[in-house]
């Protein structure tokens, strides 16, 4: 067969795959928010959920989501960040290290069921801290921290030698080195890395059944006391996010117009994770043109 038509054929197909998955994304989309659209409104944004009556919102639901996203950033980014520098910067290649990045690997395959049972066991049994914010924000830690690691470190060993030797060629110290020039010029990568976990991790239901739970207490926005049982901000309470509350309603709601409901929590979800995939990428870029013009 001649070269060129071999060439031509099989971009063909290339394109022909990639245009079935675009149309099969862009159908599940395109039905969800159609379905959903319609329902989404303040009072749905922002009111509590009904049990049995119709009318309820995802008010609690929403703030719970992002409070745990929020608990679970502040405590991977930073070990993220120590963890990729250490593998990028100061690691050696050695047995340990190579055993060290297979962990990384395997626990980032792991299923998120599988976190949420050893979230269960660990901290909600075995500490004593039940269902609660902060055992599914520790859960949803252990889920998110090898893939963070690998962004951290991607991002850093994608930054030229060249930038490392010219460093300590003038006499800075390594730690220097790395904390004004590497870190800077791998922060588009890191922080759209950041941006995508968050999506990921909004989203997640099954780590987060068996450790915040499925129910959530009356909150009263009113009370900013973290110490206070109803306050929003107490870390140590019951907490169903949104992906839960559409598990839940899906498996066991009464109410008249839970398809409704479902439908309009699932657009609200569909369109939290398009924002988060977006804004990483404009972010990013942003960041990037800064850098590159300064």
């Amino acid at each position: 067969m001649n070269k060129k038509l071999a060439d031509r054929l099989a971009t063909a197909v290339f394109y022909f795959i990639a245009g079935i998955i675009i149309a099969l994304i862009a159908f599940l989309i395109g039905y969800i928010l159609f379905r959903g659209i319609t329902v989404i409104d303040w009072n749905f944004l922002t009111s509590p959920p009904r049990t049995s009556r119709p009318g309820g919102g995802i008010g609690p639901q929403l703030f719970n989501s992002f409070y745990l996203l929020l608990i679970t950033l502040v405590i991977t980014i930073p070990l993220s960040l120590g963890a990729g520098i250490y593998m990028a910067e100061y690691a050696k290649k050695n047995r340990f290290t190579d055993f060290l990045r297979t962990t990384i690997e395997v626990l980032a395959s792991l299923p998120s069921i599988v976190v949420g049972l050893f979230g269960f066991l660990l901290f909600v049994n075995y500490m004593g801290w039940g269902f609660s914010i902060f055992s599914g924000a520790l859960a949803l830690s252990v889920f998110n921290l090898p893939l963070m690691v690998r962004v951290v470190e991607q991002s850093l060993s994608a930054v030229p030698q060249d930038q490392r030797e010219a460093g300590l060629a003038l006499g800075i110290s390594r730690w220097e080195t790395v904390k004004k020039i590497i870190l800077p010029r791998a922060l588009p990568g890191i922080i759209t890395g950041i941006i995508l976990a968050s999506g990921r991790v909004f989203g997640e239901a099954a780590a987060l059944i068996y450790t915040a739970g499925m129910s959530s207490p009356n909150l009263n926005f009113n009370d900013w006391n973290p110490l206070s049982p109803a306050s929003p901000l107490n870390p140590f309470r019951p907490a169903e996010t949104l992906a839960v509350h559409i598990w839940k309603i899906n498996s066991e709601g009464i109410m008249p117009d839970a398809q409704e409901i479902s439908a309009g929590s699932s657009a609200i979800l569909v369109i939290a994770i398009l924002f988060f995939n977006i804004s990483a990428r404009w972010i990013g870029r942003i960041v990037h043109k800064r850098l590159t013009a300064s």
